[in-house]
């Protein structure tokens, strides 16, 4: 299983680029952050035609988050649980990762509500799954023979997100922090505090959870170009680290470095001063994975082919794989 994530920096003005990436790496999950577009301008007709599915939660001008996916999404929960905010920055949603899994989640499951009005919005599915659910009749029928013979009721037999086919994702966008001084930062810093605490919840429920996404936080000095020139700013500010590593502590490992990679390995560069051609970069795109799922990672890498493009996203790919 390929999980994905990829701070694009507008999606109307990346699309084309994230449609040949699909089409070139055949992710089976792609997170995506600052697609900086309403959700009635999402481009699903595009996706679906190259055979993916798509939640997304979107805005214009800023923000916005999108999970990309061959099977589809179920369990989708829209905007942080517990934490009041307008800016569109988590997004969650449940994958099948086996065979078994994949038929029994053909049906979409409507959203599920998470307590606050963020996660009421109607989840947003493809055609093609709820076309699914009318063809299979008879993989019903042979399903519920076997069921009788194994004395085992219908609930009892149904998948749960305790089940080893089930993994969790969750795509987040971290709020930048502006400057130490800030009450943008302080906002950080707080978002960060309500995501550690939902997530220790997330993780009873699911334990294959993975989470993916635009840190904006810079974990180490290895992740810094120059680190002195960075000392005490926004992204690698002793606050925002311990927010990382606070997530660490719940579990979550840095699948890039269960891993051994070359030296100043980065996912950011600024537009300004030739930063990619000078490799002044920052490593602040992470996917961090719960321990059954680190367990079965057999690499993580960062894609900077894309980076090299016209008109590219000043953020480029990061990829996980998983065994099974």
């Amino acid at each position: 299983m390929k999980l994905v994530t990829w701070n694009v920096n507008s999606l109307k003005v990346r699309l084309p680029q994230v449609l040949d990436w699909l089409a070139a790496n055949q992710p089976d999950v792609l997170c995506l952050q600052e697609t900086k577009q309403e959700d009635s301008q999402f481009p699903l007709d595009a996706l679906l035609q190259a055979g993916y599915q798509a939640v997304f939660s979107g805005q214009k001008t800023y923000n916005g988050v999108a999970i990309i996916s061959k099977v589809a999404a179920t369990e989708v929960v829209y905007g942080l649980p517990g934490f009041p905010d307008e800016q569109k920055r988590l997004i969650a949603a449940t994958f099948a990762s086996d065979s078994n899994a994949k038929v029994k989640q053909a049906c979409p499951e409507p959203s599920r509500r998470g307590g606050d009005e963020q996660t009421t919005q109607k989840t947003k599915v493809s055609a093609h799954a709820n076309f699914a659910c009318e063809v299979k009749p008879a993989m019903a029928a042979v399903a519920t023979v076997l069921e009788a013979r194994q004395g085992a009721s219908e609930e009892a037999n149904a998948v749960s997100p305790m089940q080893s086919g089930r993994i969790r994702v969750v795509c987040v966008y971290v709020p930048n922090g502006q400057s130490v001084d800030s009450d943008k930062y302080r906002y950080k810093l707080a978002w960060l505090a309500a995501l550690r605490e939902w997530l220790k919840e997330e993780l009873v429920r699911y334990p294959k959870l993975a989470l993916l996404g635009d840190y904006n936080i810079a974990p180490e000095d290895r992740d810094v170009h120059d680190p002195q020139a960075w000392a005490g700013n926004v992204l690698v500010s002793e606050p925002e680290r311990a927010a990382f590593h606070a997530l660490e502590q719940l579990g979550l490992r840095d699948s890039f470095r269960l891993f051994g990679h070359p030296e100043k390995s980065y996912s950011w560069w600024d537009y300004r001063m030739m930063a990619f051609r000078r490799n002044m970069g920052l490593r602040i795109d992470h996917i961090q994975l719960s321990a059954p799922l680190a367990q079965n990672c057999t690499g993580c890498a960062i894609d900077r082919a894309p980076r090299k493009l016209e008109r590219p996203s000043d953020h480029t790919p990061v990829v996980a794989e998983l065994a099974g």
